[in-house]
């Protein structure tokens, strides 16, 4: 490969296409290629941003995985996948790595439809060991791939951090009890997005801290026989040791794994040795516990406090990100301040985050108030119902998770808090699509499942004023749920009151006085309907448009006002079909407006996953900019446009 310049210089990963080419490569060859490696990730991440710490943690780990198992017959998958991008250099990807993330470029996640050496979609936590273990019991069952490929070893990658939710332990339970082959590597990071919390966390530094000699700890778990023989011989020699030592069983053993470990996962020699043994003689679930440090290899991150988890495009010498001048406060620090200006007015206000104290902004409340601020780790179910909890006990909660995210949490919601008509008050962040992230995050269908519940009030911000206002609004009230979407990004730019003012349940605004035909805004798409409103009046047109604010309960008596005076109705929102459109037609339905002839339109997210690009490209894509705006105006009004624009 050419070396462009800027670009590290890199001989031996020149000389791997895809992993297969790895077996010609000595033990020495192996440490070069990590190297080399290593600094090809900094640099392709250095031109895209994207997630840089957690692969620069597993650079070591990705390439003795690759060289000694036979992918892609052997099934390897990342938990999250954050740490992907080093595997995607090994299999086949390298001359793409730099459109990471990007339009019609590599995804940031693993992803099936992208290469056969990704086996299993990942970018939500905890999955990998479930995964692993249905294609480990497929196999024994003489199951094939889905192209008629034999599958070999099922590896799980898996990071400390997700080891906090509870799927982790489900499917280790389960794979203790099926006895399969299944090996599953624990990333020990210390670290998944922030610090983890927990037992959990603390039991593992335990491990760590109180395990000083691999061969003693294999010993003392019976695991002796999966390691090295030159660590077989050291265990076999401290066997009088152990006579006087009370060493008990480890949690994963508990499970039905073997556990083999710490081990230093920067260590080739070391992870080649435990790999190659552990291929060559596990006969069941095997748990292989590597310490690792995230950004390792690369001062500016293994400095940062994320350790480089998520950048913008970088210079590679100094580190100095190089990111876009803010127009305007984002949504997600508006949340925040307005969080905080409420506690201050009232001590029964607290928050809960599921390991998202930065990316949901709460990481200030918990500088300001840090006894009223519970980050519970990568635990959505847990976080839904401690918050109901915290409810039931006088609290006012706010439980502050990321749109996709509170799809884990949702029978919780229905049961613990919809149900009991808790007054649990949920900031829904990254709302509609959310840009590099893709479909995998994208927030589409929050609107859809949570006003289907009987007394949950909804809410949509159309800009950061309104934010403000509904933080205030959800503050105030205790007669049961309420919820309010926000989207990733900055706003718009409006003033934000210093003392916001609550809204009135289930009212919304008027923004623009019109004719004929009434836009309807449910959330961030209000600025591009007055952006259409603009275009449309250069025809002649000039519609009426309003911020409903409110999914549930709606303004009846706005939207019939709009029915009645207007000969068309168009609705636009951030989500899938079935969420605001879907209720405001059933009112329309059930007061029989549509026997006057009033015609309706709901524009919605189409019914496609669509992937990573910037927002703007992606709400052109799913056909909700301004100028679609206008061009459904001007369809239901039966206007023809000479020239149609694409």
């Amino acid at each position: 490969m050419t070396q462009t310049p800027n670009r590290p210089v890199t001989p031996v990963l020149d000389r791997v296409k895809i992993p297969a080419d790895m077996k010609r490569l000595s033990d020495a060859e192996l440490k070069r290629l990590a190297d080399e490696l290593r600094a090809e990730t900094i640099s392709a991440v250095s031109e895209t941003g994207g997630h840089l710490g957690a692969g620069l943690g597993v650079v070591e780990m990705t390439v003795a995985l690759h060289a000694v198992f036979d992918t892609p017959r052997d099934r390897v998958i990342w938990d999250v996948s954050h740490q992907s991008y080093p595997h995607k250099i090994l299999t086949g990807r390298r001359d793409r790595i730099r459109t990471l993330r990007q339009k019609d470029g590599l995804s940031g996640f693993t992803k099936r439809s992208e290469s056969p050496y990704d086996p299993f979609g990942t970018a939500h936590s905890s999955t990998s060991i479930s995964a692993a273990l249905g294609l480990a019991t497929a196999r024994d069952l003489g199951g094939r791939g889905l192209e008629g490929e034999s599958v070999g070893d099922c590896i799980a990658v898996i990071g400390d951090g997700a080891m906090s939710a509870g799927m982790a332990y489900e499917a280790m339970n389960n794979a203790g009890h099926l006895g399969k082959r299944l090996i599953v590597i624990l990333n020990d990071n210390e670290m998944s997005i922030a610090p983890p919390v927990g037992a959990m966390s603390s039991y593992l530094s335990r491990l760590y801290a109180g395990a000083p000699f691999q061969e003693f700890k294999a010993l003392a778990k019976g695991a002796v026989s999966f390691l090295p023989p030159p660590f077989q011989e050291g265990a076999k020699r401290a066997k009088d040791v152990f006579k006087h030592m009370t060493v008990g069983g480890t949690l994963f053993e508990e499970l039905g794994f073997s556990y083999i470990g710490p081990i230093d996962g920067h260590d080739m020699d070391q992870m080649l040795s435990v790999l190659r043994t552990v291929k060559a003689r596990a006969d069941g679930p095997v748990l292989i516990h590597a310490i690792t440090k995230k950004g390792k290899g690369y001062g500016p991150a293994e400095e940062a406090a994320d350790k480089g988890h998520a950048t913008a495009k970088f210079d590679v010498v100094s580190g100095k990100q190089s990111k876009a001048k803010s127009n305007a406060p984002s949504y997600t620090s508006v949340f925040s301040e307005s969080l905080i200006k409420a506690a201050e007015k009232d001590d029964k206000i607290v928050a809960v985050t599921a390991a998202m104290p930065d990316g949901t902004g709460l990481a200030r409340f918990m500088d300001r108030y840090a006894s009223r601020c519970f980050d519970v780790g990568i635990a959505e179910q847990h976080a839904v119902t401690f918050a109901a909890g915290l409810a039931a006990g006088g609290m006012k909660p706010f439980c502050a998770i990321y749109s996709t995210f509170l799809q884990r949490g949702y029978d919780q919601v229905v049961h613990d808090v919809a149900i009991q008509r808790l007054p649990v008050r949920f900031a829904i962040d990254r709302a509609g699509l959310v840009g590099a992230d893709g479909a995998t995050h994208a927030g589409s269908f929050d609107v859809g499942f949570m006003a289907n519940l009987p007394g949950m009030v909804v809410m949509a911000a159309a800009d950061e004023a309104e934010l403000a206002r509904m933080v205030v609004t959800a503050a105030a009230h205790d007669e049961g749920p309420i919820a309010f979407r926000f989207p990733r990004g900055e706003g718009v730019g409006v003033e934000i009151s210093p003392e916001a003012q609550p809204i009135e349940i289930g009212k919304g605004r008027i923004v623009q006085e019109g004719s004929r035909v009434a836009i309807l805004s449910f959330g961030t798409r209000l600025s591009e309907a007055v952006k259409a409103a603009e275009a449309l009046s250069a025809r002649g047109i000039t519609p009426t448009i309003a911020d409903a604010r409110f999914a549930k309960p709606l303004d009846r008596e706005m939207i019939l006002k709009l029915a009645e005076d207007h000969e068309a109705l168009i609705t636009i929102e951030e989500g899938a079909v079935g969420g605001f459109g879907s209720h405001v037609a059933q009112l329309l339905s059930d007061e029989g407006v549509f026997d006057a002839g009033l015609k309706f339109r709901s524009m919605v997210l189409p019914d496609i996953f669509i992937d990573q690009a910037s927002p703007a490209d992606m709400y052109e894509t799913a056909q909700l900019s301004a100028r679609h705006i206008e061009e459904k105006v001007l369809s239901v009004l039966g206007v023809e446009v000479m020239g149609k624009r694409a």
